[in-house]
């Protein structure tokens, strides 16, 4: 068959140049704002705050601004202010009919951070940032002081409402305020400000640049229950070591302390503390981003750790530190590190991960030096220190050891697939194991999953079709092999469901014609090969969302174009913008998505696949006609179902 062949379209449409959506400005950020904040939710709502808290936090450690103020004006409008340089107002030299003020907050991609000419250290290199809070609000209100002039402009919705005005203001005043209101239709009228949340927000940034002052204040009618004060100013002169002190009682620790290292092109800050019982917690930061996926700054720091500790050990002779992981250390211990570099790479807009590899070797290398003279100098603490880690480090080769011994029946017939991600409990009831399609998907699944009852075992590709296979090919197959080791019951005719390792065998594939003949290829070799995995109740289908909508604050998950429909006529009617979201597959998804919606037992669908002893006769002539060898029986089907084929997903 020619690939170029034409065939008649399953409806008449024409797809020319006008079909071509071509977004300017800030278009992209209204039609899209998942993509660079990361959704419409209430999270995503304070992040507006946070790319303006950082612009104002650049300019703190740069050395230009010492106070910064924020308030909140009512459930919907805040205020930021910063007594910093003032964004430039001249004309621009690419555009010069527009300020350098309207150019940044209408444009995607621009700024003074992508050069180290403005600012050596910054936490906001995309240039995106206060142009996506202007594109997501419904006003804003920018006023700079600059040479004894005050500059005042307004927005909406990403376009300028006013043009610059100006008025004198004192000789020393200087700096910027923002004041903006989020748009109701992109968020929904339920999503508001939180006075604790900003509160708390102010506090860790006010902790990671000490010295820094930052003046904070709301209403009184803003603050829900809880001890957010109305008015504060927030800052901390020993900044990490007065983190250190309000995560945990200072007095409740064996040992704490806290300095700074200067890298090649930047510093490293950064508190520790232990204690047994202790609610474990490592916090990372860059330029005063939080980084909750953590990235290499952390990476490094763990390892320099970790190796300082195994060093103390071998100076002491401690030969058991040798086995000692990062884990073991860190798990009695509060940390708190913040680096400031130029040029941070961040994972995607919302910056939750570090990237930056070249700032790995020099933390590890001289902060281990730091280490090891402070373990050296505190010899009787090091070793208490180094004592309360081999003692967690037994504690887990003994768990490890007794989870072995429990499950090790099986195990011991044959050797477990090396990609097989097993769970913990001991017996098999209650156990899952999930058959997941690729390594990216199998990836989000290891983290959604509930380690002590649910196993994963990806699948590289597509399965042999066992039904046109002979039992030698299929035998020798290495996804087949995987299969029935990790299942424990063997195959064929010696198949034994009293001695399966897991209670249900879970088929999670993409919600798509891939996904579709994945299963299908599963099916048919479970029903050729283990049957009585089918007969007595162990086989199931996942059932993973097509599409995620999204407004007003409420997301919803549809499992297919018709229930997406649905949702759209009824639950999300009312509202004039709702965001859809289309999976190309499970790999997109974040895990705790793919928990929520398709592998929590409180929460998901599962399709139990049965098998009747009424219905035996039909399902095997059945999948001979459609998986066997023959072409005939398959053409005859497809020619007498093609008219119920409605849409095609090709």
């Amino acid at each position: 068959m020619d690939l170029f062949d034409t065939a008649k379209p399953a409806k008449n449409t024409s797809y020319t140049a006008k079909d071509i959506e071509v977004l300017e400005g800030l278009e992209p950020v209204r039609k899209r704002p998942g993509m660079y904040i990361g959704g419409t939710d209430n999270h995503a709502l304070h992040h507006l705050a946070v790319e303006v808290i950082d612009n104002s936090m650049d300019e703190a450690v740069a050395g230009y601004a010492k106070e910064i103020g924020v308030t909140l004006l009512d459930e919907r409008t805040i205020t930021i202010t910063d007594n910093g340089r003032g964004i430039p107002v001249d004309p621009h030299p690419k555009y010069p009919e527009k300020s350098a003020l309207e150019v940044i907050l209408t444009t995607l991609h621009s700024g003074g951070k992508f050069s180290n000419k403005s600012y050596s250290t910054a936490g906001g290199l995309h240039g995106v940032g206060v142009s996506v809070v202007n594109a997501l609000s419904e006003h804003l209100e920018v006023k700079v002081f600059r040479d004894g002039t005050a500059y005042t402009q307004t927005y909406s919705k990403g376009h300028a409402t006013s043009g610059l005005s100006t008025e004198p203001a004192g000789p020393r005043k200087k700096g910027t305020a923002i004041t903006f209101t989020p748009d109701a239709t992109i968020f929904g009228v339920k999503n508001t400000f939180n006075a604790a949340t900003v509160y708390n927000l102010l506090k860790a940034k006010a902790y990671l640049y000490k010295g820094v002052k930052i003046v904070w204040q709301t209403a009184p009618a803003f603050i829900k229950g809880d001890k957010t004060p109305e008015k504060e100013v927030i800052c901390y002169p020993n900044g990490l070591l007065d983190y250190l002190g309000s995560l945990t009682a200072t007095e409740s620790l064996h040992a704490h302390f806290a300095d700074d290292i200067k890298l090649d092109n930047g510093r490293l800050e950064w508190a520790i503390g232990w204690g047994e019982g202790l609610d474990s917690k490592l916090l990372s930061f860059c330029n005063t981003i939080h980084t909750p996926q953590g990235g290499t700054h952390e990476n490094a720091f763990k390892q320099a750790v970790t190796k300082s500790f195994r060093s103390f050990g071998e100076r002491i002779n401690e030969k058991k530190a040798t086995q000692i992981m990062a884990d073991d250390i860190f798990e009695n211990v509060v940390a708190v590190i913040s680096a400031f570099i130029p040029e941070p790479q961040f994972q995607g807009q919302t910056k939750e991960k570090l990237l930056n590899k070249e700032v790995s070797r020099p933390i590890e290398v001289k902060l281990q030096d730091y280490l090891d003279h402070w373990l050296v100098t505190h010899k009787d603490m090091a070793e208490q220190l180094l004592q309360l880690a081999i003692q967690n480090m037994e504690y887990r080769l003994k768990r490890r050891q007794q989870k072995d011994i429990q499950r090790s029946s099986a195990a011991k017939r044959v050797p477990l697939p090396g990609k097989l991600v097993d769970c913990s409990q001991q017996n098999r009831e209650g156990t899952e194991l999930f058959l997941v399609e690729g390594d990216s998907a199998s990836g989000s699944a290891k983290q959604a999953r509930n380690r002590k009852t649910q196993a994963i075992l990806p699948l590289r590709g597509k399965i042999l079709n066992v039904a046109t296979a002979t039992d030698t090919k299929a035998l020798a197959n290495q996804e087949v092999q995987n299969i029935t080791q990790a299942l424990g019951g063997g195959v064929g005719e010696a198949f034994d469901a009293a001695k399966l390792r897991y209670d249900r065998v879970i088929i999670m594939t993409d919600a798509d014609v891939d996904g579709a003949h994945i299963s299908s290829l599963l099916m048919t070799f479970f029903f050729t090969k283990m049957r009585a995995l089918i007969t007595g109740g162990h086989l199931y289908l996942a059932q993973p969302p097509l599409y995620k909508l999204t407004a007003g604050g409420k997301t919803v998950y549809a499992q297919d174009d018709e229930e997406r429909k649905q949702l759209l006529d009824t639950t999300f009617k009312k509202y004039t913008h709702v965001e859809v979201s289309r999976f190309k597959g499970l790999g997109e998804m974040m895990p705790a998505q793919l928990k929520e919606t398709t592998m929590d037992p409180a929460r998901r669908t599962l399709l139990k696949v049965l098998l009747t002893d009424e219905a035996l006769d039909d399902t095997t002539g059945f999948i001979e006609n459609l998986m066997g060898k023959k072409v005939e029986p398959r053409f005859k089907f497809i020619q007498e179902n093609a008219q119920f084929a409605e849409e095609l997903d090709v």
